[in-house]
């Protein structure tokens, strides 16, 4: 369950960006998690209160925006939806494919006081 390093590092971040701000606390944080980062967002969900006791984020809502996975076939430049990783281009079968989106994982947003 790897969901739980990621929460621990998500933790590090805010508490960085909350002494650069000289604030206190977070009231809100904002994640974009791509369909295609192999995250699991129950696992992260599950892990999350216990990650953050005792931190900034103890008391923050959080919201998590997915981002949807799009792909870009390598031999006949289709962009297409992507629900996994090993998807083929829907048009040709290729699986040579670029990601365009769905890998993010990244803070968006940290509302502090």
């Amino acid at each position: 369950m790897h969901e739980l390093s990621i929460a621990l590092g998500i933790v590090k971040i805010a508490e960085d960006e909350t002494a650069k701000a000289k604030a206190e606390k977070v009231t809100k944080i904002e994640l974009e998690i791509g369909v295609l980062a192999g995250i699991e967002i129950d696992s992260l969900n599950f892990v999350w209160s216990s990650a953050v006791e005792n931190t900034v984020l103890e008391n923050a809502e959080k919201e998590i925006l997915i981002i949807d996975g799009i792909g870009k076939c390598i031999d006949c430049d289709t962009e297409f939806a992507m629900e996994n990783i090993y998807d083929c281009c829907p048009n040709c079968g290729s699986n040579f494919k670029g990601i365009l989106k769905g890998k993010e994982l990244k803070v968006k947003t940290l509302e502090v006081i």
